[in-house]
């Protein structure tokens, strides 16, 4: 679990218009013309809402023809509550852990990472070699599945050696491959640092 994550995903649930969306994606999936009307919002504002739900990963959504349909990502929003069950649990000296590691995360990234984001050179150690790929995999999207091609365009964002990178993806288990076509794992499947 990372720290960092939960916070994130607190945040995004510290929103009444939020916890609203969930409540009405738990009877199944909307539109968010839907949404809007169910909730008397304008629909530019329940955008908003959606974008901080869907980069949280509390929502997910699926296109059935021109409408995009929002589904709930019952499964994280479970594993989140775990998560912080967990923390409750925990010894001091384990959130200390955990606070140390987040720190140690973020060093190396803002070491191999330029400020405009492309990554410098692939570390050698593993467990900083594993920090950066988690970060870069934080724009592919849950349930997606991405040609070969377009992940190549995707990873070359970052870094031009998209073979190594692709390759690495498979590797530690972030992503599977079939028939050319990647899809992320879930993350309890992810190698871990």
């Amino acid at each position: 679990m990372q720290l960092n994550r939960l916070v994130d995903f607190h945040k995004a649930m510290g929103d009444p218009t939020r916890i609203r969306i969930v409540s009405l994606l738990a009877g199944g999936p909307l539109h968010g013309q839907a949404i809007a009307g169910k909730l008397g919002l304008t629909p530019p504002t329940i955008s908003h809402h959606i974008k901080k739900l869907r980069d949280n990963n509390v929502i997910y959504e699926r296109r059935d023809k021109n409408t995009i349909y929002f589904h709930l990502n019952v499964s994280v929003i479970k594993q989140q509550a775990k998560a912080l069950g967990m923390l409750v649990d925990r010894e001091e000296g384990e959130l200390e852990a955990m606070i140390e590691e987040n720190k140690e995360r973020q060093k190396v990234l803002d070491n191999f990472f330029t400020i405009d984001g492309k990554l410098k050179t692939i570390p050698a150690q593993r467990k900083k070699k594993l920090f950066v790929f988690e970060h870069m995999l934080k724009g592919l999207k849950k349930g997606r599945k991405y040609e070969e091609k377009e992940l190549n365009e995707y990873i070359k964002q970052f870094h031009e050696d998209y073979a190594t990178i692709r390759r690495e993806f498979i590797i530690n288990h972030y992503m599977y491959r079939e028939k050319g076509i990647y899809e992320l794992n879930p993350e309890e499947m992810w190698a871990r640092p």
